[in-house]
């Protein structure tokens, strides 16, 4: 007797147990090798390392032989001042000019025992009164030896215009006794380490001095002093 619904299977025959299921294959990701970059790249670190190596040594290796130079050779600030003042010429014209010659006598004095000093052409003396240019000269070119204190002859010439506002201030001056004047100097210095001359550096000195008179026939009196320095690398 048949039923009257389908199975929801199905037998197998003998033939059909046979056949097996092809087996599971699993898709192996491929992955691209990176090597050649990496190893790029750990090339150029090593070479950025290396750059620094060589600089930190530098850098210490100037350190070190600045220090040696120091602690050996022991460098000081020469000195300058002005030893004397003298006046040749002070006209004061009618048409307010000014005709004036001075002879300033600079002292330069080195301290140093290993270290000497060459004074280049290239520079220039003036001499102001109230902001306004007096005269200018220019000091000899010479080589400073160690230990030694040079006094250097600078003759100062110059006309310049001098107004009544500046007349006026110098009779005050002259009646009390005090004229202020500015000199300035500026001088390209080459430093010499034992016979091997360095580096070339500019000196600049401002002398504020204070004279009783500026008659020609008459000495002056250097009654004080102010000096600054400052030097250009």
């Amino acid at each position: 007797m048949e039923s009257g619904h389908q199975t929801n299977y199905s037998m197998l025959s003998e033939n059909q147990r046979s056949l097996r299921p092809p087996p599971y294959r699993r898709n192996i990701p491929r992955y691209h090798s990176t090597n050649h970059k990496k190893s790029g790249s750990s090339c150029c670190f090593r070479c950025i390392g290396c750059c620094y190596c060589c600089l930190f040594l530098l850098v210490f290796l100037a350190a070190l032989l600045t220090f040696y130079l120091y602690t050996m050779y022991k460098p000081q600030v020469p000195n300058y001042s002005v030893d004397n003042f003298s006046v040749n010429t002070f006209n004061v014209m009618k048409d307010f000019s000014l005709s004036a010659e001075f002879v300033v006598v600079v002292k330069a004095t080195n301290p140093n025992e290993h270290i000497g000093f060459i004074y280049g052409a290239d520079n220039h003396v003036i001499v102001m009164y109230s902001n306004s240019d007096l005269c200018s000269g220019n000091l000899p070119t010479f080589h400073q030896p160690v230990m030694n204190a040079t006094l250097m002859k600078v003759v100062l010439k110059g006309e310049s215009e001098f107004g009544s506002g500046l007349q006026e201030a110098l009779m005050d001056n002259r009646h009390t006794g005090k004229i202020p004047l500015l000199v300035r100097v500026k001088v390209p210095v080459s430093i010499v380490l034992g016979s091997l001359p360095l580096r070339q550096i500019v000196v600049f000195v401002n002398c504020s001095l204070v004279l009783d008179n500026l008659q020609p026939d008459k000495k002056a009196k250097i009654l004080s002093t102010q000096y600054s320095y400052d030097v250009q690398l």
